[in-house]
C-alpha cells in the first residue's frame, strides 16, 4: 500500500509532469522528423536512380532502333556490351523485346526467344515510357519504346525492359534509419536530463513555499515573511501569502486578546455579584433600603453578564445559520420605530436625543430577527458612546429607491480613529483598549451587524471623525435574491 502511495504521488508530482512533457515534446517531433527524412531520402534516391537509368536506357533503345540487325531480331555485340555494362552497373536485368512480344536478348540468358506479354510492354509498344518502383521488393522497372530516331513516324519497333535492384538504397535507408534512432535517443536522453534539471529548478520555489507554510502551521512566531523571488508567479504568491499571514497574525493576536478580555468581562459581573451577596450576608441587620440597593446592583450585573453572553451566542448562531434565513416581507418603518421605542429609555438615561426621519414607506424582504439585531446594535452603540452632557444626539434616516432601502445612523459621539476604520468589523478587535465599549470592548457587536447585513446581500460603510461623531450607512435590497 505504501509503494502504491509513493507511486501515486510520483505520478501526480509536478516534477514528473514537467519531465514527461519535455520528453514527449522532444520525442514525437524527433520521430516525425527522422521518419520524414528517411522517407524523403528514399524518394530522392529512387528518383535519381530512375533518371540515371532511363537516360542510359533511352540512349541504348535509340541505338537498337537504328541498327539494321534489329530488323533480323539481332543486336550488335557493341550494344550487347553496353547493355551488359548497364545491367552490371545497376545490378539489374535487361530484356530486348521485338514488336511481336518475343524476347531477342536477355542479360540473364534465361528467357531468350520466349514470349512476354505484360501490360507495361504493350503500352510501351504504343509509344509510352513506363517507370514503376516496388518499395516492398526493392526494385525499379521501366519499359522504353525502341524507335529509330531517324524515322519520322517514330513507331515502336520493340521494347527495352530494364529491371534494377534498389538494395543499396534500402541498405542506406536502413542505415540512415538506425542513425536517426540513435540521434533521437541521444536527443531524448539529453532533453530528459534537461527536463529533470528544469523540473527541480521550477519546483524548488514551490518547495520553499510549502516549507514556509508548514513552518507556520504550529503557530505564529516572530516576524516571519515568505520571500520566494525566483519567478513573477512566486513573487505574487509570496505577497499574497504574506498578506494572509499578516491578517492571521492580527486575528491570532486579537483572539488571544479576546479570550483574555471576555474572561475578564465575564468574571467581573460574577465577582461583583459575589461581593454584593457576601456583603448582604455579612450584614443581617442592614436596613431594607440597603438590601434593595444591593439587589438592584446585583440585577444590573446580571444584565451585564447576560448582554455579553447573548452577544457571544448571537455571533455563533449567525455563523452556523449563515445560509439559513427566515425571509418575510416586513414594514421597515414600523420595525425601526419599534427598535427606537425599546432603546428610548437608554437614550433618556444617557441624555441623548433620538431623531427618526422617514422619507417614504418601505416594504422589504428581510429576516426580522437578524436585521433587528443589526439595526439595534448600530443605534445602541450610537447612544451609549455619545456625549452625556445633554447635547448628544443620534439621527436615524430611512429612505429607499426602486431596488434598495437605506438606513443611516449618525451620532455626535467620540468618533473612531482613522487607522481603526478598516478593522472595526473584525471579530475581537478593540479600538480603545482602555474602555469597555462595543467598538473597543468585546468587539462582537459590529461583527454581528456586518454579518447580518451581508446575509441580506447588503452593504455597510462607516465614516467617522475623531471627536466629532460617526455615521454608518447601510444598504439592503428590497427583494431577497437567493
Amino acid at each position: 500500500m505504501k509503494k502504491k502511495t509513493h507511486f501515486y504521488y510520483f505520478m501526480k508530482s509536478l516534477k514528473t509532469h514537467i519531465i514527461f512533457l519535455v520528453i514527449i515534446l522532444i520525442l514525437f517531433p524527433s520521430l516525425i522528423i527522422s521518419a520524414v527524412l528517411v522517407k524523403n531520402y528514399e524518394s530522392h534516391a529512387v528518383s535519381v536512380r530512375e533518371s540515371e537509368i532511363s537516360a542510359q536506357a533511352l540512349l541504348i533503345a535509340n541505338q537498337i532502333g537504328s541498327s539494321d540487325k534489329f530488323q533480323k531480331d539481332q543486336i550488335t555485340s557493341d550494344l550487347e556490351s553496353q547493355i551488359a555494362i548497364l545491367s552490371t552497373l545497376y545490378d539489374g536485368r535487361v530484356l530486348v523485346v521485338n514488336d511481336v512480344y518475343r524476347i531477342i536478348y536477355d542479360t540473364y540468358n534465361q528467357d531468350n526467344r520466349k514470349i512476354i506479354i505484360a501490360r507495361e510492354v504493350m503500352r510501351s509498344l504504343r509509344g509510352e515510357t513506363m517507370i514503376s518502383y516496388d518499395s516492398e521488393n526493392r526494385y525499379i522497372e521501366m519499359t522504353i519504346p525502341i524507335t529509330n530516331p531517324e524515322e519520322s513516324s517514330q513507331k515502336a519497333k520493340g521494347v527495352l525492359v530494364v529491371s534494377v535492384s534498389t538494395d543499396s538504397i534500402g541498405l542506406n535507408k536502413d542505415y540512415l534509419k538506425n542513425l536517426a534512432m540513435v540521434a533521437v535517443s541521444i536527443i531524448v536522453f539529453a532533453f530528459g536530463a534537461f527536463g529533470i534539471f528544469a523540473a527541480f529548478v521550477l519546483t524548488r520555489p514551490l518547495k520553499k513555499i510549502s516549507s514556509a507554510i508548514e513552518h507556520v502551521q504550529g503557530g505564529y512566531h516572530g516576524e516571519e515573511t515568505l520571500q520566494v523571488n525566483n519567478f513573477t508567479e512566486t513573487i505574487e504568491i509570496s505577497e499574497k501569502f504574506n498578506e494572509f499571514f499578516a491578517k492571521m497574525k492580527v486575528m491570532n493576536d486579537s483572539r488571544e486578546e479576546f479570550v483574555s478580555n471576555v474572561s475578564h468581562e465575564l468574571k467581573t459581573p460574577l465577582t461583583s455579584i459575589k461581593v454584593l451577596a457576601d456583603s448582604i450576608n455579612s450584614m443581617p441587620d442592614a436596613p431594607l433600603e440597603m438590601y434593595q440597593e444591593f439587589m438592584g446592583d446585583i440585577t444590573n450585573e446580571i444584565d451585564r453578564e447576560t448582554k455579553i453572553i447573548n452577544d457571544l451566542l448571537s455571533l455563533v448562531r449567525m455563523d452556523k445559520s449563515s445560509s439559513d434565513v427566515n425571509i418575510e416581507n416586513l414594514n421597515i418603518n414600523e420595525l425601526v420605530e419599534q427598535i427606537l421605542k425599546r432603546l428610548q429609555p437608554i437614550a433618556d438615561k444617557q441624555k441623548v436625543a433620538l431623531v427618526l426621519e422617514s422619507f417614504r414607506p418601505i416594504m422589504a424582504d428581510v429576516d426580522e430577527v437578524k436585521i433587528t439585531l443589526a439595526i439595534t446594535n448600530l443605534i445602541e452603540n450610537a447612544i451609549k458612546y455619545n456625549r452625556n452632557d445633554g447635547e448628544g444626539w443620534v439621527h436615524i434616516s430611512l429612505n429607499a429607491d426602486h431596488q434598495y432601502f437605506y438606513l443611516k445612523v449618525e451620532d455626535s459621539g467620540m468618533g473612531i480613529p482613522e487607522e481603526s476604520l478598516d478593522h472595526i468589523y473584525e471579530r475581537f478587535y478593540r479600538v480603545d483598549k482602555s474602555h469597555s465599549r462595543e467598538i473597543g470592548g468585546t468587539g462582537l457587536g459590529l461583527a454581528i451587524t456586518r454579518n447580518a447585513v451581508l446575509m441580506h446581500r447588503g452593504a455597510i460603510k462607516v465614516y467617522s471623525v475623531l471627536g466629532e461623531g460617526t455615521t454608518f450607512d447601510v444598504r439592503i435590497p428590497l427583494k431577497f435574491i437567493v
